[in-house]
């Protein structure tokens, strides 16, 4: 029997109400496991959608690509041991111009195990950028280029303006060993900042500066006590901010027998400390494209409260021997909302503003367990320590700042509140907008049956205040089983357009508005 899938990709010319009501949707099957779910659940399509509907105006300072991407498994995977983190990637991209709504897609990421799943050639490419493995965390500009990117030691992976795959990248052969999905672009400079970590380069992550021209141009490792799922990091004008939280190595959920558990567990104390030899890495790496696609075991990380919580500082142009670390109370930071350095006749510091989890994989495999907060550590430079307070209770993640203010400071920041759900994991209700210095939080909801997903602030000029111009992102509706690209003005937060897309974009991870490039 020939079991490749051949997903169905649905081309509309310019469509009219009718149109919109008769597009159907593959139906998702009922698990037990919550991400597979609603609108967790992956669609089973490739859609390209022309000239779409919109009620409200589009600004026509808006001239680019609203980009975003999550996980969307390709073939059902075993429910018991499914985690939302390894789903295969899919990347959704709307495309803006003259306040018109050109287009909508979706494509999944052409990774090899893919590209084999769909029948599909995969057209290969570069091997030493990282693990092979379809992107599903973040998706990014740079350098003209369009870049599907995650974390764990996998491999970047580039697309066309249009989503569909160019393939593998390593940042014209000046990556090693896999990126991260969390760089943070200097806005004075253009470059990439990232802090990377690999369970195969045991208890090292690489901070690394890439230019405006793709390629990698600084490269420091830096040695931690052990292995840890450092997923983001911060960035000031100064400093590169560091989060070594208690997040363990733990290989033993992949083993099934006693004998099993106790060899898993001898392995995870070498490698949580040990990094394997570039020889090995490298060879590791090309295999993976024969492999069976991502990790199939659950997530391979526990908390681990028998660790220190720290931060550590190092000077953006300084050296792993010159980081400091700062103790804090137990916790885990996914995402930090921003960074800045304060200057005073006391002494200097710095603030962090950060999503804080007071645990994570503790049990279950809920990414928003209901227990994080808002809160800002002052890392006191003069007297060794960190002030920690909170400044919104609101169970919320996927926070964002104005992305002029990378590194410096800034009054407002954005975030997605959550509910506690009935199927074990929390439901996102309402959009946030912080504004730090009235220490104010104004929530805005879309609507009974409405799921917001993380929005993204654009401002509508380059030398505009904070929060002049929209902030945006998919919305999904129960009703319809459809999402709309919903668009707010930054500064009322009343909206002020709603594309209406013919499919839904299930609930993902990160996204960005990418301004068309003028030669």
């Amino acid at each position: 029997m020939d079991k490749r899938i051949h997903p169905k990709i649905v081309a509309q010319q310019p469509w009219t109400a009718h149109d919109y009501c008769m597009t159907t949707v593959a139906p998702t099957r009922t698990t037990e496991n919550p991400y597979l779910n609603g609108n967790y659940a992956p669609v089973r399509e490739e859609t390209t959608a022309l000239d779409l509907q919109i009620t409200g105006t589009v600004p026509e300072y808006l001239d680019g690509r609203y980009l975003r991407t999550g996980p969307n498994p390709i073939t059902d995977p075993d429910p018991s041991r499914y985690h939302w983190f390894l789903g295969d990637g899919m990347a959704h991209g709307l495309r803006l111009c003259d306040g018109d709504a050109r287009w909508y897609r979706n494509r999944w990421v052409r990774s090899a195990d893919v590209a084999r799943k769909l029948g599909e050639h995969w057209r290969g490419g570069p091997s030493d950028g990282g693990f092979d493995f379809a992107a599903n965390t973040n998706i990014i500009g740079q350098g003209g280029r369009t870049l599907a990117i995650v974390e764990a030691g996998a491999r970047p992976y580039e697309l066309t303006d249009e989503l569909e795959t160019v393939g593998p990248s390593d940042f014209c052969g000046t990556l090693f060993g896999g990126y991260s999905a969390h760089p943070k672009r200097d806005p004075v400079t253009g470059e990439l900042h990232a802090v990377s970590y690999s369970p195969m380069r045991g208890n090292i992550v690489q901070y690394t500066v890439t230019g405006v021209d793709g390629k990698v141009r600084r490269t420091i490792d830096i040695r931690l006590k052990a292995q840890t799922m450092m997923h983001d990091f911060s960035l000031t004008e100064r400093y590169v901010v560091l989060y070594d939280l208690p997040v363990a190595l733990d290989l033993r959920d992949r083993a099934h027998t006693a004998v099993g558990k106790a060899a898993a567990g001898v392995l995870t104390r070498l490698a949580e400390r040990h990094a394997a030899p570039d020889f090995v890495l490298r060879r590791a790496m090309r295999q993976s494209e024969q492999g069976g696609g991502g990790p199939s075991g659950g997530m391979p990380y526990r908390w681990a409260p028998e660790r220190q919580a720290r931060v550590g500082v190092m000077p953006r142009e300084g050296s792993a021997s010159d980081i400091r670390w700062f103790e804090v109370q137990p916790c885990y930071v996914f995402h930090p909302l921003n960074a800045y350095d304060v200057t005073s006749p006391e002494g200097d510091s710095i603030v962090l503003d950060v999503v804080r989890h007071s645990s994570v994989f503790a049990s279950g495999t809920s990414l928003v367990p209901g227990t994080q907060s808002l809160d800002r550590w002052t890392v006191d430079l003069a007297a060794g320590k960190v002030h920690e307070e909170r400044l919104d209770d609101t169970a919320q993640e996927f926070p964002r700042v104005d992305e002029r203010r990378v590194g410096r400071a800034h009054r407002y920041g954005y975030a997605v509140s959550y509910t506690a759900g009935s199927t074990g994991i929390s439901a996102p209700d309402a959009i946030l907008k912080h504004d730090l210095y009235a220490k104010t939080t104004q929530s805005v909801a879309f609507g009974p049956g409405r799921e917001p997903g993380e929005f993204v602030f654009v401002p509508s000029g380059d030398d505009v205040p904070e929060d002049d111009g929209v902030v945006m992102g998919f919305v999904y509706d129960r009703s319809t089983d459809r999402s709309d690209l919903v668009l707010l003005d930054g500064q009322t937060m009343e909206t002020v357009a709603t594309v209406h897309l013919p499919v839904r974009v299930p609930h993902g991870f990160h996204g960005n508005w990418v301004p068309t490039e003028r030669s």
